[in-house]
């Protein structure tokens, strides 16, 4: 099944009322992160369903519907390239990987991000250079450097830190509310996995922290160390 016929689906799935509450949601409005994009009203775990039936389109068909002003057209192509990505040898996850890199314009949201970041990005460059990850984290556009930090929870959930770390301190003057709960949010899973390595990154860099980073870093510390972050009492 072709693109034309997918797209044809997910019109018949949408819902208007459910697409107007997600373009509210999403911060489509005049100036605001996502502003112009469209949104069909169609349930994630509906489109998750939709990946799994269509896990075999081609890389050249994913990428055109990754190209679609719709919303969640571009999230069910993404979740499409993960199935590809898992279940194909390592050319073709080569061929995926460099070609999320060339359409980070179109993975322009934080959900996109979130939900593919690691699981491409991450899992493509676990044995090789993070060096991408650099490029990605100076990056002008807010979505590549989301990808940056959020590629790191794949070497988090191996147990491996220090990439996140090294990628946080870059981010940590980025003026970007997105940016700054996607690092916290990192921090905090590190620390699920090794606390003390946490705050040693806490120790040398919450007082240069945004509010907002420090607060999703320390999220489930005790409410005496919490408070002590948060008064600068560290």
């Amino acid at each position: 099944m072709g693109v034309h016929e997918i797209q044809k689906r997910l019109t018949e799935l949408g819902d208007p009322g459910k697409a107007a509450v997600l373009q509210r949601f999403f911060k489509t409005g005049p100036g605001e992160y996502a502003e112009g994009d469209l949104f069909r009203g169609i349930p994630v775990p509906e489109l998750r369903r939709l990946a799994r039936h269509y896990k075999d389109l081609s890389l050249s068909d994913a990428q055109r519907l990754l190209k679609s002003p719709h919303h969640e057209d571009r999230l069910l192509a993404l979740l499409i390239l993960i199935h590809i990505d898992a279940n194909r040898d390592g050319a073709v996850r080569e061929r995926v990987y460099r070609l999320y890199l060339r359409n980070t314009q179109f993975i322009n949201n934080w959900d996109l991000v979130d939900v593919s970041a690691e699981h491409i990005i991450g899992r493509f460059l676990m044995h090789r250079s993070k060096e991408p990850l650099t490029r990605l984290a100076n990056s002008r556009l807010l979505w590549e450097r989301r990808i940056a930090i959020l590629s790191t929870f794949h070497f988090i959930k191996k147990g491996l830190l220090d990439e996140t770390f090294r990628i946080a301190e870059i981010l940590l003057g980025d003026e970007e509310d997105l940016i700054h709960k996607a690092v916290g949010w990192m921090l905090r899973e590190a620390g699920k996995r090794d606390l003390k390595a946490e705050e040693r990154f806490l120790k040398a860099h919450y007082r240069q922290m945004p509010r907002t980073m420090l607060r999703y870093a320390i999220e489930r510390f005790p409410e005496g160390r919490r408070q002590a972050y948060l008064k600068g009492e560290i």
